[in-house]
């Protein structure tokens, strides 16, 4: 007895050394290590997306989810034919284009001036890069109440206390629809383009230094360097970074949601916030579906629109 319980432990190790074995070759496969992030994009990533696909062919409500039909376009006819769609469509067309704008533009300013700031060694370069990531770090729904909280249309509100005292009159920034849209793009814009800025600064880091130094000996200036030199060196870096606040801007309700709620009216309600109450406001899940299947639609064209623009034939 005493003997079988002494060879135990070295059958136990004989056993866990046969089973790591056959183990080895499996643990060391690239699939192994991958596997814990496909699981979880396939349980929520694709399995809602599918869902999503498969609920715009039905008249699937909220307050009977189980009892409903596939009925085909539909719900795609429903939503086009309704009277307010054309409206966030539009408001959406003008809100993502003119924040997508002025996302690229200054975030490469700003991408720019630090990238200059860190090789001279300029005081500030880490602060200034510190300031801009916080507004990329906050969730949207905070930024949403802070700018609501800003634009207060008293004398007491922030930015009209400023307008006040140099001689300007209270602004209607929430009330008013135009003033409202363009509140809405100023804050996505100053969210936003903290994100182009670190994508772009990276992209910065990866130009040679050396096509610099020969663009200067052949008397480039700065906005010929920057045209001939920097441009086509960071396009792979821009085109992702188009892709994405395009996709982040379209896709945006949480900010919008706090801070305006879509109003006034139906001003500056995207088709983020249309879905939105279409499926928990007239608990049309159906149709909800559809909506979030066409913005589906609109981001592909869109992804492929920009590659056609900036990646070469030979590069697809």
């Amino acid at each position: 007895m005493s003997v079988q319980t002494e060879q135990l432990p070295e059958r136990a190790h004989d056993v866990l050394a046969a089973i790591t074995g056959r183990l080895e070759p499996i643990l060391n496969t690239p699939i192994t290590w991958i596997l814990p992030a496909i699981l979880f994009l396939l349980t929520f990533r694709l399995y809602p997306l599918l869902e999503a696909i498969r609920m715009s062919f039905t008249n699937m409500s909220l307050m009977n989810p189980e009892n409903y039909q596939y009925v085909g376009l539909e719900a795609f006819q429903q939503v086009i034919s309704s009277p307010s769609f054309w409206t966030m469509a539009k408001v959406t067309v003008i809100f993502v284009a003119i924040s997508v704008i002025l996302q690229i533009i200054l975030g490469m300013i700003l991408a720019l001036a630090i990238n200059y700031g860190v090789k001279k060694h300029l005081y500030g370069s880490v602060s200034t890069r510190v300031a801009v990531l916080s507004a990329w770090v906050i969730p949207g729904i905070v930024i949403g109440i802070l700018w609501k909280i800003m634009l207060i249309e008293t004398n007491y509100g922030i930015v009209n206390y400023f307008l006040v005292q140099s001689g300007f009159h209270v602004v209607s920034f929430l009330s008013d629809p135009q003033m409202a849209l363009l509140s809405t793009i100023a804050a996505n814009t100053w969210r936003g383009t903290a994100f182009s800025m670190i994508m772009l600064y990276a992209g910065l880091q990866q130009v040679p230094q050396h096509l610099y130094d020969a663009a200067r000996v052949d008397g480039a200036r700065a906005l010929q360097r920057f045209r001939y030199v920097t441009l086509p060196q960071i396009k792979p870096v821009v085109f992702i970074n188009l892709v994405l606040i395009t996709i982040y801007t379209l896709n945006t309700f949480d900010m919008i949601m706090s801070l305006t709620g879509g109003g006034p009216g139906h001003a500056t309600e995207v088709l983020a916030l249309f879905m939105y109450f279409e499926g928990f406001n007239r608990f049309n899940l159906g149709q909800a579906a559809a909506v979030a299947v066409m913005m589906l639609l609109v981001n592909v064209v869109m992804t492929i629109i920009y590659m056609r623009l900036f990646i070469d034939e030979e590069e697809f």
